[in-house]
């Protein structure tokens, strides 16, 4: 199987490009925004008039929620236009899309965890552009996969899990919000859940998943998981949203359901806190740094 991954100096496409050795049925191709602009019609069109690909994992997308709502058109261009283009080449090659998604698609209303069917209803334009990109991945394709995941974290990039390593090593007391409740996810495990079901999706039409590790926390609960694997001691205050005025909007409540994903693919997913653990002995084992 020969497989594209756009965004591959990303959280997950660095980690399914540290999985590559482990899969040697397929064959993949690696580009970022160096070697391949997915905003540009052309540029993806001469690119594909040269290669030609089973599948395409869209892993590019543009996550700085708080600027989004200052780079609007920016944020639309990646998140659902460049989506749109990817979807469309996929198709003239018959290739399955693989788009992923966010939590940020929904309100934060519910008390139980959200299922792939529940009403969308963004509080962001960073998620209004997420979900725009599921529409036109589905409008353009033939056959996609939309992976909803959140609060992603791993070894690569700038995340909270490596925020709080470093701030907690400085010994500052850390404020972190205590009222905002959903799943973290190791981005190995998802990068990994990927590759694994790909040769089981179906030949046409779209479906969309879930993706998170198992169990529930704040963001104040991650952060004291966080220091204490890492041996660290520092205080941590537990403090509300509306301490910290925002002009973004973020989902209270966006737990996820996996029970799809996983009857589907018969997956056993990991708990949060194993994930973690193995994500941060990782870390400071082999510290990375993303271009």
């Amino acid at each position: 199987m020969k497989i594209l991954v756009t965004g591959s100096n990303g959280q997950l496409g660095s980690e399914i490009r540290r999985l590559e050795q482990d899969y040697a049925g397929y064959s993949f191709t690696f580009t970022d925004i160096a070697e391949l602009d997915i905003t540009s019609h052309n540029d993806l069109f001469h690119f594909f008039s040269a290669r030609s690909f089973d599948c395409v994992i869209n892993c590019a997308a543009y996550t700085a929620v708080d600027k989004a709502e200052d780079e609007k058109e920016l944020a639309m261009l990646v998140n659902a236009t460049a989506a749109g283009y990817l979807a469309e080449f996929s198709r003239q090659m018959g290739a399955l899309m693989v788009h992923l998604s966010t939590d940020y698609v929904f309100d934060g209303m519910k008390n139980h965890p959200y299922n792939e069917t529940d009403t969308t209803n963004p509080l962001s334009h960073y998620g209004f552009t997420k979900l725009r990109g599921e529409e036109q991945v589905m409008r353009h394709s033939l056959k996609s996969m939309i992976i909803r995941t959140s609060w992603l974290y791993s070894g690569y990039g700038n995340n909270f899990v490596k925020t709080i390593l470093k701030r907690g090593r400085s010994g500052e007391q850390l404020r972190v919000v205590s009222d905002q409740i959903g799943c973290p996810t190791y981005a190995r495990d998802l990068a990994k859940c990927i590759l694994d079901i790909l040769p089981f999706c179906k030949q046409e039409g779209h479906a969309i998943y879930h993706y998170t590790n198992e169990g529930v926390a704040s963001w104040y609960d991650f952060a004291l998981e966080i220091l204490k694997i890492a041996g660290i001691s520092c205080p941590v205050i537990p403090v509300c949203t509306a301490d910290y005025p925002s002009k973004t909007r973020r989902p209270f409540y966006s737990v996820l359901s996996k029970n799809k994903i996983k009857k589907a693919f018969h997956l056993t997913i990991p708990y949060w806190k194993d994930s973690l653990k193995d994500c941060i002995n990782d870390l400071l084992l082999n510290p990375k740094t993303v271009p």
